[in-house]
């Protein structure tokens, strides 16, 4: 019995001292083989051991960055990359995924920073640039993203990257209206990649533009080939039979278009028009009736608070909104006065005269950002949301850095469920010094 226990003991022994052999560079390489296979919980644990045995390794912290990555952890990886920067400040792949991620959560800013210290470290690298184009476009930078995809192009990448940049340029091209041009760069794309839905559909968007319906019509029969549940490709192979006034194959597209999405407007529209010219004037007008009313602000003031914000907490915040309003000139038009007294009718509790004098001062005076970001609060506090985001959008285009104007149209747009659109509203308020954004910011766009 005693050996047998001592012979346990030294099994035992055995296995400690195994396992202690097990080195950081070992669990290093059991996340490389694990993230290999598809493992990233695996990955993300062994590369946590090998972190906690040797901290001090840029190498594990980048690793468990991509498996968080692969995993959508995107603020996790952000976290492993800032670590990998700190301890090897000139890895340039650190940059670059550091940057996916911040793309990923739509922090376009930040990446491009990422991307460009990426491509200052390493310049001959296309995936860099084709990384920086793509963020660049969604940043409406459509001129340098152009000058990216050119880039990866030049640097004659593989295939896989080659056919991407020829495809986002493209789109960039017709961003720019130059059609002809994103003709051609997607038909570079098509020659080196002919299995993509998207390429197809965009090169008949373009020749669209051109008048080209009868080749459009040809690259939207591809496209659907593909993708046999784009709607959005459907319907602008209708729209380029209706050009053709092939109205009765128009219709069939619209037909399957709204089938595939009901609220499709456009397709609506496209299937009002085309069944008018067929003599069907009844249901012509049902359909244009819903396209005109759907999703319309001028004429549809049905709101639904379908966002993570209710109706009284939208009105508690707009409604402790303190603007700093100083008095304005006396001018001619008097058109201050109107608004003035529109704010004193809405402090009265008067919102039926206070938008009536608002519209007065705004005919008046047609660029006073005040008077639309005023009659934009009143309209909200009457329910008028969709009427208020106008008021407010045009505020912000005579004033592009009214703080108050972006931080309550954040407000609308979270409670209207456009939380996305909502927060980066509420950024650029805190970022203009509206301060009170950012407790909003914490509490939902987290």
């Amino acid at each position: 019995m005693r050996k047998l226990i001592t012979c346990l003991f030294c099994l035992t022994v055995l296995s400690l001292t195994s396992n202690a052999q097990q080195t950081a560079a070992d669990y290093f390489d059991l996340g490389v083989t694990r993230s290999k296979a598809g493992d990233y919980i695996g990955a993300l644990t062994s590369f946590s051991t090998a972190i906690s045995m040797n901290p001090d390794n840029p190498q594990s912290y980048f690793n468990r960055g991509l498996a968080k990555q692969a995993l959508k952890d995107h603020r996790g990886a952000i976290l492993d990359f800032d670590k990998t920067i700190d301890l090897s400040p000139r890895d340039a792949a650190s940059y670059l995924y550091r940057g996916v991620s911040k793309s990923m959560q739509e922090d376009y800013k930040a990446a491009l920073q990422d991307f460009n210290r990426a491509i200052e470290i390493n310049p001959d690298d296309a995936y860099f640039y084709l990384q920086r184009g793509f963020t660049r476009a969604k940043l409406n930078d459509f001129i340098k993203a152009i000058q990216d995809f050119t880039r990866v192009i030049e640097l004659n990448p593989p295939d896989s990257e080659k056919y991407q940049a020829f495809f986002s340029r493209g789109l960039c091209k017709a961003k720019i209206e130059d059609y002809r041009g994103s003709i051609t760069d997607y038909t570079k794309s098509i020659e080196l990649n002919p299995k993509r839905a998207q390429t197809f559909a965009g090169r008949g968007q373009s020749r669209i533009k051109v008048e080209d319906f009868s080749n459009a019509i040809l690259d939207f029969d591809e496209a659907l080939k593909l993708d046999t549940q784009d709607a959005e490709s459907y319907y602008w192979r209708g729209f380029a039979k209706a050009r053709l006034d092939e109205f009765n194959g128009a219709r069939i597209d619209f037909d399957k278009a709204i089938q595939l999405d009901p609220m499709n407007v456009k397709a609506l529209y496209g299937r009002g028009f085309v069944v008018s010219k067929l003599n069907n004037q009844k249901a012509a007008i049902g359909d244009l009736s819903k396209a005109i009313t759907l999703f319309n602000p001028n004429v549809d003031s049905k709101v639904a608070y379908t966002g993570p914000m209710n109706k009284n907490t939208l009105d508690a915040l707009r409604n402790a909104v303190q603007e700093q309003i100083k008095i304005s000139e006396f001018t001619d038009e008097r058109s201050e006065a109107y608004y003035a007294r529109a704010m004193a009718n809405f402090k009265s509790g008067n919102a039926r005269d206070a938008i009536s004098d608002l519209n007065k001062s705004i005919d008046l005076n047609p660029t006073y950002a005040q008077a639309h970001f005023a009659r934009g609060l009143v309209r909200s506090s009457e329910g008028l949301q969709k009427e208020a985001l106008i008021d407010l959008s045009n505020a912000i285009k005579i004033n592009a850095r009214y703080a108050e104007a972006f931080y309550v149209r954040g407000l609308i747009k979270i409670a209207l469920g456009d939380s996305n659109g909502g927060c980066f509203d509420l950024s650029r308020s805190g970022e203009l010094g509206y301060s009170n954004a950012y407790t909003v910011i914490r509490e939902y766009c987290n």
